[in-house]
């Protein structure tokens, strides 16, 4: 983080003024570390960054502020429900509810590929889709379940977050797959 003086950042390479009024050129940063604590001015520590995946930031004590787990019903200041235009009440999906909806999501992208396949054979009786192909489509489906299984069942935070990492042996090189990302390999 920048040097700091009375709650204001200033920027090395640029002049700038106490409240004193007693102006410091812009090589105020080659003051040594005395010079520099005798006019006031102060170091702050780059708080450490956060995985916006699963947090909103940090509040003012420096602590992180998490996601929700779980769809929260949005209400005024009043606790009475916040209504959208067709009179539905407000709904801010939580961290499952939009984790859940991603897998679906790309296991139908994953089967779209292939539909044609399933589609051709209801209609022409002659053709059937290649087993390679009603495999893969049962291992995507599989692993969709499995997958909103593993969402549904986090517990908590930790455990939610858990299902990111990526499996690693003791060289730490990857092993599989992170269970949130646990799809077939494609045929």
């Amino acid at each position: 983080m920048p040097w700091k003086y009375s709650g204001r950042i200033i920027r090395v390479g640029k002049a700038w003024v106490d409240n004193n009024g007693t102006q410091y050129p812009a090589v105020w940063n080659n003051y040594s570390a005395d010079e520099k604590a005798a006019i006031g001015l102060t170091w702050e520590d780059e708080v450490a960054a956060h995985d916006n995946r699963f947090y909103w930031g940090r509040n003012a004590d420096g602590e992180l502020i998490p996601r929700s787990l779980t769809d929260i019903n949005e209400v005024d200041e009043d606790g009475n429900p916040v209504n959208d235009a067709d009179g539905n009440q407000l709904v801010t999906l939580g961290l499952k509810s939009n984790a859940i909806a991603l897998a679906k999501t790309q296991a139908a992208g994953l089967l779209a590929p292939y539909d044609w396949q399933v589609i051709k054979a209801t209609e022409v009786e002659s053709y059937s889709v290649p087993s390679t192909v009603t495999t893969y489509r049962a291992a995507v489906r599989t692993a969709s379940n499995s997958i909103g299984t593993a969402i549904t069942n986090a517990s908590d935070l930790a455990a939610f977050m858990a299902l990111y990492d990526v499996p690693v042996d003791s060289d730490g090189k990857p092993t599989g797959n992170a269970p949130i990302n646990d799809w077939p390999d494609a045929i």
